[in-house]
């Protein structure tokens, strides 16, 4: 496996990337697409799954996330849309696999993204995997607030975000892991969070337009997601779709369980191929 990592320009500023490649001739290329407060480093655990199954796997860090260009400031949330970010993804596409169709991945809000990213246009993808994402901004199952997440944010800045996602639960990271994720969440912009804060809680239900796509589809959870398993499951059986539970993992099994979130892509990534 070789990892690079690096940039890639779009119309809307520099996006940090990795781009995994296997040992030998790829079977095809797999785009994973972060959420909200994440970045490109939430799939590096994935990579050597991935690619030891033959994959190309790349993923970047939305504008304004985490070591992203992207504006700052109240009068910059409105350029945090899930429809703006759905023609990044497009863009991003057109510059690290041009002509090519690829395996598309959402997680968490990322998810949202790449919905509409599909509803765009979904002749780009061979196949589509919604991981721990709501079918709407009204199934988030979130402690806080989508809604007073841009007043906290001027008013206390990020850290006032991090205490209330984070603090009651801090203690459970470990000491790199808590500085990395504390870290992530001061240096992306805080437009960015508010923008994505307010499009998500706006997010309406797209289930019945993205089953008309014909596309391939997998829905697949944490066991103990915070978005609640039961409406996921909900959405993929409406979308006429497998729904696919991982086992101890929570919100992030990308994270808590690489290896066995990709042996469940690779069966479907081979069998929607």
């Amino acid at each position: 496996m070789t990892v690079n990592l690096s940039r890639l320009e779009i119309s809307r500023g520099e996006l940090s990337y990795f781009d995994a490649t296997p040992e030998g001739e790829a079977k095809g290329t797999v785009v994973m697409v972060p959420g909200f407060t994440g970045s490109r480093e939430d799939f590096l655990p994935m990579a050597p799954f991935v690619t030891a199954a033959g994959y190309r796997l790349i993923s970047y860090s939305q504008l304004g996330q985490y070591d992203s260009d992207g504006p700052d400031g109240r009068d910059a949330v409105g350029e945090y849309t899930i429809a703006k970010f759905a023609l990044d993804l497009g863009e991003v596409l057109d510059r690290v696999a041009p002509g090519e169709k690829v395996h598309l991945l959402g997680h968490s809000f990322g998810g949202l993204v790449t919905r509409a990213a599909v509803l765009n246009d979904p002749t780009r993808f061979l196949d589509y995997v919604i991981l721990d994402s709501p079918p709407s901004g009204q199934n988030l199952g979130m402690a806080v607030d989508m809604t007073q997440i841009p007043e906290l944010l001027w008013a206390g800045g990020n850290e006032a975000l991090w205490k209330a996602m984070f603090g009651a639960f801090e203690e459970i990271f470990p000491a790199p892991v808590k500085e990395f994720l504390h870290n992530r969440i001061m240096v992306t912009r805080t437009a960015n969070i508010a923008g994505i804060a307010l499009t998500m809680n706006a997010e309406p239900d797209r289930v019945e337009e993205l089953a008309a796509t014909g596309l391939p589809i997998l829905v697949v959870a944490g066991e103990h997601d915070v978005i609640p398993v039961d409406v996921q499951a909900d959405a993929a059986s409406r979308l006429g779709v497998k729904f696919e539970i991982i086992a101890g993992a929570a919100h992030t099994p990308n994270e808590e369980k690489p290896e066995e979130l990709t042996k469940v892509l690779v069966d479907f990534w081979g069998g929607a191929a």
